[in-house]
C-alpha cells in the first residue's frame, strides 16, 4: 500500500491553507480567461489534493467556483456542505459504492464545505474547478460568522473551523 509520505512526495504536494496537503496539476493555459464579478480566471483549473491521519481535516471553507471532486485512492473522506438556505448535506467520497460512497461529489460555488479523513493513512482525491481557482475567491470559515449564519449546525462549524494560530 502507498502511505501518505510517498503520495506527498510522488505528487510534490505541499501544506494547504484550509488542512491536508495539495499540488495545482493544470490550468486552461492554452484558453483565453473568462471574466468573473472578480476579474479574470481560468477557464478551468485542477488540484491533486491529500488527507492524511497527521492532517486529516479540511476546515470550513466557501468557494465561488463549482468544484467536482474525484476520489483515486486510500480511506473514503466525509463532506459536509452547508447550503446557502441552511441544508446540510453529508457525502462520503470513496471507493465501496456498497456503503454509499461516491466516486465523485459536485459542490456547487456559494456552498460551504468541510472534509474529513474517515479512517486510516489517508485519502487522495483530485478536483476539477471552474472557473479556475484563485485565491481571492475562497473564504475560510471563521466559527463566530458560521454560527451566526448556520446556528443549528454548532457543533459541526466548531468541529471543522481551523483554530487561529497562537
Amino acid at each position: 500500500m502507498i502511505t501518505a509520505e510517498q503520495w506527498i512526495e510522488a505528487l510534490g504536494l505541499e501544506e494547504h491553507v484550509e488542512g491536508g496537503y495539495y499540488r495545482r496539476m493544470f490550468q486552461a493555459d492554452h484558453r483565453p480567461r473568462i471574466s468573473t464579478p472578480a476579474g479574470e480566471r481560468y477557464t478551468l483549473s485542477s488540484i491533486h489534493y491529500l488527507l492524511t491521519r497527521r492532517s486529516p481535516v479540511g476546515h470550513w471553507h466557501l468557494n465561488q467556483s463549482d468544484i467536482l471532486h474525484f476520489h483515486h485512492h486510500g480511506e473514503a473522506i466525509t463532506y459536509h456542505l452547508l447550503y446557502p438556505d441552511g441544508r446540510h448535506h453529508t457525502a462520503v467520497l470513496g471507493q465501496d459504492p456498497r456503503r454509499g460512497q461516491l466516486l465523485t461529489l459536485a459542490v456547487p460555488g456559494g456552498v460551504w464545505k468541510a472534509s474529513h479523513l474517515t479512517q486510516g493513512d489517508h485519502g487522495l482525491i483530485s478536483e476539477a474547478v471552474a472557473p479556475g481557482f484563485d485565491y481571492a475567491d475562497m473564504t475560510l470559515g471563521q466559527e463566530a460568522d458560521l454560527l451566526r449564519r448556520f446556528p443549528e449546525q454548532a457543533e459541526l462549524i466548531r468541529r471543522y473551523c481551523r483554530r487561529a494560530e497562537l
